[in-house]
């Protein structure tokens, strides 16, 4: 007789488990981006500027879109970096400009960046990218009016995993890439991570746990997204993926986080978040873990939500206001 699986590993371990199943198709999250582009609607107070030049990744330029006030202030403003999701393999930084818009009507100046997507560059590429596109923003913070010493990062999914990286990795050489701007800081001084995968290596560990057949799963697996990103199964590469996972850096220098998490994620598990939230406080890093209730992968608008975020990035980059 089989013997049933503890009410820890159901609970706790089958999302894990079913994240593995999913997690292959974490990319049709963006196929909705150019639904909400054609839809979107730029507000009077708002500035649009398409596809401007941040660096180079793999031999050809990268670009961001800004989102700013139509009128800008006369002190510098912060500034917010949104990455997009799509289990970095798909996704596209124009299905993210609404979720600056209301930053910007607050005097923020935003950026949407595109990365090189694992189809075309594997990790550390993504990284290298963002991480350039902050040495830009510096770089040119005179130019654009930003305030270089308060710049914050918010992403999703995918983005969501470079964006924590991002916060966790400040100071870490062999994941700055050479895109551009090499004088310049890529830390970040905020950091929103929605539902961002966080340690790689515990994929695999869990579902043991759980007594899942590892072979069928690995089988089952071996080209899934994390795969993709990483050049290849990534249960073979435990190395890169210590390197790829925001938990493996934190320490207690890292920027304030605000995390959020739905209850219901199938794509990818709300432990991910749990565990770095812990991490962080852990060493004495201030982080707020929000769990949404009754949510999956993924929202659009969310009233309570979007009001905890311009809170966040109020109190961490202007001190409040």
């Amino acid at each position: 007789m089989r013997k049933q699986m503890p009410r820890v590993w159901r609970v706790f371990v089958l999302p894990l488990v079913l994240c593995l199943v999913f997690i292959g198709i974490i990319g049709t999250v963006a196929n909705c981006q150019q639904d909400r582009l054609a839809q979107l609607v730029i507000p009077p107070d708002v500035e649009l500027i398409r596809d401007v030049e941040y660096g180079k990744g793999g031999g050809r330029p990268l670009k961001l879109d800004i989102v700013r006030p139509k009128h800008l202030p006369d002190k510098p403003m912060p500034a917010v970096v949104f990455i997009h999701g799509g289990g970095w393999q798909q996704g596209r930084k124009e299905g993210s400009i609404f979720r600056l818009i209301p930053l910007a009507q607050n005097g923020y100046f935003g950026a949407s960046i595109e990365y090189r997507l694992s189809g075309e560059s594997i990790f550390p590429a993504q990284i290298e990218d963002c991480k350039c596109a902050i040495r830009f923003l510096r770089a040119k913070s005179k130019d654009y009016n930003i305030d270089p010493e308060h710049i914050g990062v918010w992403g999703s999914s995918a983005g969501g995993h470079l964006a924590a990286l991002l916060g966790t990795s400040g100071g870490i050489k062999f994941l700055e890439g050479k895109g551009g701007w090499q004088e310049y800081s890529s830390r970040v001084q905020a950091v929103c991570d929605f539902f961002g995968p966080t340690d790689f290596l515990k994929y695999l560990e869990y579902a043991e746990k759980a007594g899942m057949d590892i072979e069928e799963l690995k089988k089952r697996h071996a080209d899934n997204a994390i795969s993709r990103l990483l050049g290849g199964p990534f249960w073979e590469k435990p190395g890169l993926c210590r390197k790829a996972s925001p938990i493996t850096y934190v320490t207690k220098d890292d920027p304030p986080f605000l995390i959020c998490h739905g209850d219901q994620d199938n794509l990818v598990p709300l432990n991910q978040s749990e565990i770095l939230h812990e991490a962080l406080r852990r060493v004495g890093v201030e982080s707020t873990l929000y769990v949404a209730k009754g949510k999956g992968h993924g929202w659009r608008e969310d009233p309570v939500i979007d009001k905890m975020v311009l809170d966040f990035f109020n109190n961490h980059l202007r001190g409040g206001k």
